[in-house]
């Protein structure tokens, strides 16, 4: 029979084949920075995000521990793909008629999909490893007692079906139970892939690697079998402040410490109706999502591209017409953005925020445009219409 050491490696080999760039192990534990959750929720710093804010039965928070909604789990393997394009950083770019989607979501397939189809392959490699050794739950210093129900955590979690598998040995009694997440479950993914050595949590609340930098879309996959946990990785931020004081909106509140309501990301992702008018201004030309603290970052400098297809920008996402984007149709809409995460936005947030950018642009040429959407039936874009009209003539 394999040992636990030989089946980790084998994991991480598996992780490395399936295209992803890291891959660490994770022990359950209940790490320090897991104790800044409950605070930051009570801060109100998730905003209208109210999917982090989801409780158990006792009224604990699912996500400031792992053991309330997975018991069963004694590690994560934590994998990472990186994203990044050979495209300029938004701020390298200056066009007063276009606007910037956040580079994540230029990609020719949701990330969602392309990262849990490799995790998929990890996991079934784990699980082969498990059947070929012959083992039984007992030959594991870990392995679970039962399954635990599958809680949604994401509203847009619908196509990454996360449903519990569990495998039984001939007396009956679970060998292996395993769960894949992509941003959907009930775990904070960064402090578990700082502990799987995969990167260390930047100042911008990003996880960072010393060769790959920041661009990295994390996985996870829990399992009941107490594999070889990593070393974390050291802070290497050291006392470089850049991306905080590169936030517009004041967003990083300090090192480490993000308010959602303040970032351009919230704001023109996840919030709703009204954007407020004090923080409209210092929204710049961005659309969707924002990129400014990691465009910054030195460890970005150098940061190598992907070589993943799907991951190569889509035709038109890159600096979008923002014209182009505040006129969009239904239908033109659905077409453009089937499969992409910009869908979270919906139309009416894509196009409330290219109003927005119009009237950052400093480019008066919008103003005939923005007058007719100053009467659009959607409410939404045609009172930001308005204050873009008026900032845009004074």
């Amino acid at each position: 029979m394999n040992s636990v050491g030989e089946i980790t490696a084998l994991v991480k080999q598996a992780a490395r084949e399936a295209g992803f760039e890291l891959a660490g192990i994770a022990a359950v534990k209940e790490f320090a920075e897991l104790e800044y959750f409950p605070k930051w929720i009570a801060a109100g710093h998730a905003g209208e995000m109210k999917y982090m804010e989801v409780r158990d039965e006792s009224g604990n928070l699912k996500r400031s521990r792992l053991q309330r909604t997975a018991p069963w789990a004694r590690s994560v393997v934590v994998c990472a793909v990186n994203y990044n394009s050979g495209h300029p950083y938004s701020t390298q770019v200056e066009d007063a008629e276009r606007g910037w989607i956040s580079r994540y979501a230029w990609s020719r397939e949701d990330y969602h999909e392309a990262v849990m189809r490799r995790l998929r392959a990890v996991e079934k490699e784990l699980r082969a490893q498990i059947e070929a050794s012959g083992a039984k739950a007992h030959d594991f210093p870990a392995a679970c007692n039962g399954a635990a129900e599958a809680v949604p955590f994401h509203a847009d979690a619908q196509p990454q079906g996360r449903d519990t598998k569990v495998e039984e040995n001939a007396g009956g009694t679970p060998a292996l139970q395993s769960r894949c997440y992509v941003d959907t479950g009930p775990l904070v993914e960064r402090v578990y892939a700082k502990y799987a050595g995969v990167g260390w949590i930047g100042k911008n609340t990003c996880i960072l690697n010393q060769k790959i930098g920041s661009w990295l879309f994390l996985g996870v996959i829990l399992t009941s079998i107490e594999l070889v946990a990593d070393l974390p990785v050291a802070d290497r931020c050291g006392t470089c402040t850049r991306c905080i004081e590169a936030c517009p909106t004041n967003a990083l509140v300090g090192p480490y410490q993000l308010d959602s309501n303040l970032c351009i990301s919230y704001l023109t992702i996840e919030k709703r109706g009204t954007i407020p008018e004090a923080l409209r201004d210092k929204m710049g030309r961005h659309v969707f999502g924002c990129d400014i603290c990691q465009d910054v970052c030195p460890w970005n400098r150098k940061a190598p591209a992907t070589n993943a297809a799907e991951f190569e920008a889509r035709e038109g996402l890159v600096n979008p017409a923002l014209a182009w984007l505040a006129e969009m149709t239904a239908e033109e809409f659905r077409e453009r953005f089937r499969g992409s995460p910009v869908r979270r936005a919906k139309r009416s947030g894509l196009r409330r925020n290219a109003v927005v950018a119009m009237g950052n642009s400093g480019d008066r040429r919008f103003v005939p445009l923005l007058e007719k959407l100053a009467s659009d039936e959607d409410e939404s874009v045609a009172e930001h219409a308005r204050w873009a009209v008026r900032k845009l003539s004074t």
